[in-house]
């Protein structure tokens, strides 16, 4: 099945979970927050979230240290 990543397709298995999606793009759960279709999907909803043909999922990376830059939100988005 194909779903989209940052902005890049991706063949993913069927009815992968959100949290095996982050095990298997070997991501630190704690420091990332997805939005699935535009919707952002809570940590606790990870392991019941499946996901479906054409989904749109954004990755975005919390990161620290450092002082941020006028309007800086402390976020990145992943390379994936």
């Amino acid at each position: 099945m194909r779903v989209q990543i940052n902005g890049e397709v991706r063949d993913v298995s069927d009815e992968l979970k959100l949290s095996e999606l982050v095990t298997e793009l070997s991501l630190a759960p704690e420091r990332v927050a997805i939005e699935l279709n535009k919707q952002v999907v809570r940590r606790s909803q990870w392991p019941e979230t499946t996901l479906a043909e054409g989904d749109r999922i954004e990755v975005v990376q919390f990161v620290g240290g450092g002082m941020q830059e006028a309007g800086g939100s402390g976020q990145e988005r992943l390379s994936i």
